[in-house]
């Protein structure tokens, strides 16, 4: 398996980080009854943390196709993998930004992330 796939598995398992410490550093305890209910009282880092995880799944189906498609089109394979390894560095340091209120930080390391998928997707051409 190539590095760039193993990108896909950590990308993958990055909102259920950002999910755990959302639950964590929640000033209220969870009830797993009624997860929704906890969303809509989280504050601080938490619902900063949980907006990390809603970002993470919305980027990351694009992330993973492009992926694939620069496999499936020839794409050199060391380029592949450096980008997929820089979207996957690009989201951790996007969410220490989020936690840290840095948002202009946090709105570049979102483009590298974004620059990347699209950049995956033309690399076989």
């Amino acid at each position: 398996m190539t590095f760039a796939y193993n990108c896909i598995f950590l990308a993958m398992m990055l909102p259920l980080f950002w999910a755990g410490m959302a639950k964590r550093d929640s000033e209220t305890p969870f009830d797993n009854n009624a997860p929704r209910d906890h969303i809509a009282q989280l504050k601080g880092k938490a619902k900063s943390a949980y907006c990390i995880e809603q970002n993470s799944y919305e980027s990351f189906p694009p992330f993973a196709i492009a992926v694939v498609v620069a496999h499936l089109t020839g794409g050199v394979q060391l380029t592949v993998d450096i980008l997929a390894g820089i979207y996957v560095v690009s989201r951790v340091i996007y969410g220490l930004c989020y936690l840290q209120s840095k948002g202009t930080m946090r709105s570049i390391t979102f483009m590298v992330g974004l620059a990347c998928t699209v950049a995956l997707f033309f690399v076989g051409s």
